[in-house]
């Protein structure tokens, strides 16, 4: 087994030659180019995975990175480099590096941003109908504990009809926007730097959940306005599982409260030695917000993770995908009147997820159908969804996306 690793790890960094674009636009339509990107993937031939949302694998270079990162801590017993990948991090979603804190998930990040606020029983927090349950148990939890009060709305066809949507609902006792960027379930682009903004001008918090943005959308976290965002490496960025990153924008670090905390999280000048025992100050930046032992290897194919999608560059990464997302939307569409579509078609609200329904038949038939054909989507039964999810990477095509709709039409 680990010699026929190695044979393809091989042909995959003669692959990785082949991708290095120098910077130069690639044809989202090349598939020449981009067969040879499939190469760096250890995904089996047979399979047609379209579930990158809930998972994205690896390619070559992070996991060799993860194996090199173990056995660089574990050569010389050394503690500690993994904070250098914050810095890799901010570079890449448009943030400075005290701004990043270093996670294992969404789900992490959320929690903290979540936790810290400031609010008391009776505030209000604005979510949606479309929540993962990693956005929404947080704050359902803090419902439950300390009383607030969550408001929700259902993502509208358009960005602007969202925006009106959500302003409807706030009102005097209203604190936070805490909304999905795109949403797990039918993987609209909400309007978020506009929602920022409307939040910033009625002085409110804004705490998104960044889960499908780094990776598919070219970002700017500075730009964009928000609070908060709770990102992870294992979907879009096909990163090592178990990481993630939480911004927190540098002056509101000072109104996030932190209460996950431990080494490195503060100034080191605690001194249990006397009366009364001396906390000294929270450090500066965002690693107050975490502490403790990291993974040196995981943290390393972040790093390499970045450098990957940097090879081929952002932009080619970003156009590819939101050319197959588009064409898995209108081969959809072309199936005629009983294909139930829920992402939007409005160019600026759709990207690399669309999420769909077979009018009249169970999506669970639809899904275990396609699941006996070798074609992996996702189910989505949340808050009575109901749907089917597609979501496709630069290591898909269009002949797969071909099959997919072929295994669909079968239903009409």
């Amino acid at each position: 087994m680990l010699a026929a690793f190695s044979f393809v790890e091989m042909e995959a960094m003669a692959a990785l030659r082949q991708i290095n674009t120098d910077g130069k636009p690639i044809n989202e339509d090349d598939e020449a180019y981009w067969r040879n990107v499939r190469q760096m993937f250890p995904l089996a031939s047979d399979l047609i995975y379209m579930n990158n949302g809930t998972m994205g694998p690896s390619p070559y270079p992070v996991i060799e990175a993860v194996k090199n990162g173990m056995m660089e801590g574990d050569h010389h017993g050394g503690y500690g480099g993994w904070e250098h990948t914050a810095a890799r991090i901010a570079g890449f979603v448009g943030a400075d590096e005290d701004e990043i804190a270093l996670t294992h998930n969404v789900t992490e990040g959320i929690n903290i941003g979540c936790r810290g606020l400031p609010l008391k029983r009776g505030d209000e927090v604005i979510l949606t109908t479309h929540e993962h349950v990693g956005n929404a148990f947080p704050w359902l939890n803090r419902q439950k504990q300390d009383g607030i009060v969550l408001r929700t709305f259902t993502p509208a066809s358009t960005a602007a009809k969202t925006l009106n949507r959500i302003a409807g609902l706030i009102n005097r006792k209203t604190r936070a926007i805490a909304i999905p960027h795109i949403p797990c379930t039918q993987g609209q682009v909400l309007p978020v730097k506009e929602i920022c903004t409307l939040a910033r001008d009625k002085g409110l918090y804004s705490i998104i959940d960044g889960a499908h943005g780094p990776g598919m959308l070219m970002l700017d976290l500075h730009d964009m306005g928000c609070d908060t965002y709770a990102s992870c490496s294992h979907k879009w960025m096909l990163g090592p599982k178990g990481t993630g990153f939480l911004y927190v924008r540098s002056d509101f670090q000072q109104i996030l409260q932190p209460l996950f905390v431990g080494g490195g999280s503060d100034n080191a000048k605690w001194d249990m030695t006397v009366q009364p025992a001396k906390m000294g100050k929270y450090a500066q930046g965002a690693h107050r917000y975490y502490g403790g032992t990291q993974s040196l290897g995981l943290y390393k194919g972040v790093s390499a993770a970045i450098d990957f999608m940097e090879t081929i560059g952002m932009q080619n990464v970003h156009n590819r995908i939101k050319a197959l997302g588009t064409y898995t939307q209108n081969s959809l569409l072309q199936l005629g009147d009983k294909i139930e579509l829920l992402t939007p078609v409005e160019e600026k609200s759709r990207c690399a997820i669309t999420g769909f329904r077979v009018k009249g038949v169970a999506y669970t038939d639809v899904y275990e159908s396609l699941l006996k054909k070798n074609i992996r989507v996702r189910s989505v039964p949340e808050n009575g969804v109901n749907c089917l999810r597609v979501s496709t990477h630069i290591y898909n095509n269009k002949t797969e996306i071909d099959k997919l709709v072929e295994a669909v039409r079968e239903f009409i």
